[in-house]
């Protein structure tokens, strides 16, 4: 499994439209074959920070998104919104989701 994490500094005047803005990139990501799991959070300690985890079945899942109309057309408009180029982490993991943490569980 390929799991990314990438952080979007997004203009101050454009913070609030941010997941709007994404939200057919998302959609179309999550709707793609390969696609594991596309999940956005905001930053609790750097205002106006959002961050993606995402996860693709295999490198060619990947590379299938990144050849996607949905992901040059995102990569199109980002520009004129993010306020710093994102930083990102890429890495080949062995699983195929999610696992459960075994450290931690509900008290009953």
């Amino acid at each position: 499994m390929i799991f990314i994490a990438v952080k979007f500094t997004v203009r101050p005047d454009r913070s609030e439209e941010w997941l709007a803005l994404v939200d057919d990139f998302t959609q179309a990501t999550r709707q793609e074959p390969g696609n594991v799991f596309f999940e956005w959070s905001t930053s609790v300690e750097t205002p106006n920070q959002f961050i993606l985890l995402e996860a693709f079945a295999s490198s060619a899942a990947g590379a299938a998104h990144v050849g996607s109309e949905h992901f040059k057309t995102a990569m199109a408009w980002m520009p004129d919104v993010i306020a710093t180029t994102p930083e990102i982490i890429n890495v080949e993991v062995p699983g195929d989701g999610w696992s459960k943490m075994a450290e931690l569980t509900p008290s009953s």
